[in-house]
């Protein structure tokens, strides 16, 4: 378990992003990782809440201890508590130690707890505010000393409010909610999330890193990532992989996959030049905010018309 929790901090990826929206993540990381207060983190799939997680243990005073994840959506109802709580050796078989006695003087990362059974989860209650519970099919207390951090991509007050969650143990989980934003929300960070993947792309694969053209990076950026940062990932993998090799020069968008660039039924604000204008709008906008005085409405579109021009190779034929 050791060596396989060694090998599992070897691969994490790092926290990439200097959006505002990241670097308010990061803060509250610094400032709840060195206490004992559970966490919550919410945010949609692929938003990468067991990163979080990950980070606020390693930061933490236990970070020399195991970080025990467990899937809540993943695992079968029938077989929840026995992976959480273990089970004596019955009839002969082994006894079998829970996550929360593996996780002893760490911490336990429960993932989508949203999708846990009610009654597991009164029982979970009980764990949190005790710190003991008893091995299925046992009746000796097992005392732990776990920090549990939670996640979830699921509204939990409204499933409160449905009967499906329990309140108290919201409460108990939601002591420092964190919030991840979905990558549509922090769009500024693509272009360095794009090289650290294909830069990590590129050492797994043994294939050389690809750059990616303006009319590409547009385009990524432009996208509403669905998938979040977890199906960016796996697009950058795809191009390293399938873009034509035998071309040289960065990636274009016409080597994009057909849901990145529209192919198919047109979708409004996003063609090739509305994703280009999207890349060049913030550089055009650090270039203005240096002049001496307020740039006006027409200045604005001046220069940005020009660069778009400039960017595309398009030849500007005045009257």
């Amino acid at each position: 378990r050791e060596n396989l929790e060694l090998r599992m901090r070897a691969d994490d990826p790092d926290m990439i992003g200097s959006s505002p929206a990241m670097r308010m993540v990061r803060s509250a990381i610094n400032k709840v990782a060195p206490t004992a207060s559970r966490v919550l983190i919410t945010g949609p799939a692929g938003v990468g809440k067991e990163l979080v997680a990950r980070a606020i243990h390693g930061e933490s005073q236990r970070a020399g201890g195991p970080f025990v994840a467990v899937n809540c959506a993943s695992m079968h109802p029938d077989r929840l508590e026995t992976e959480l709580f273990g089970a004596e050796g019955i009839d002969g078989t082994d006894r079998h130690l829970g996550v929360f006695e593996n996780a002893n003087k760490g911490t336990l990362f429960l993932d989508e707890v949203g999708d846990m059974p009610l009654e597991t989860q009164g029982k979970i209650v009980r764990v949190l505010q005790e710190q003991t519970f008893e091995r299925v099919g046992g009746s000796v207390l097992i005392e732990v000393d776990v920090r549990v951090v939670a996640a979830t991509s699921r509204d939990l007050e409204s499933e409160i409010a449905n009967a499906r969650f329990r309140e108290d143990l919201y409460y108990r989980l939601a002591v420092v909610p964190i919030a991840v934003p979905p990558l549509k929300d922090r769009r500024e960070d693509i272009p360095e999330l794009i090289k650290y993947f294909m830069s990590r792309s590129a050492q797994t694969s043994g294939l050389a890193a690809r750059s990616l053209g303006n009319d590409a990076l547009g385009a990524l950026q432009s996208h509403d990532w669905p998938g979040n940062v977890r199906q960016l990932r796996n697009v950058v993998e795809r191009l390293l992989i399938m873009a034509p090799s035998n071309e040289e020069g960065p990636i274009k968008a016409d080597m994009l996959p057909p849901e990145i660039v529209g192919v198919g039924p047109a979708t409004p604000g996003r063609d090739g030049r509305e994703q280009l204008m999207f890349l060049l709008s913030n550089e055009v906008m650090q270039e203005l905010v240096t002049l001496e005085h307020t740039p006006s409405e027409e200045e604005v579109t001046d220069a940005l018309w020009n660069r778009f021009c400039e960017e595309a190779d398009i030849s500007v034929v005045s009257d």
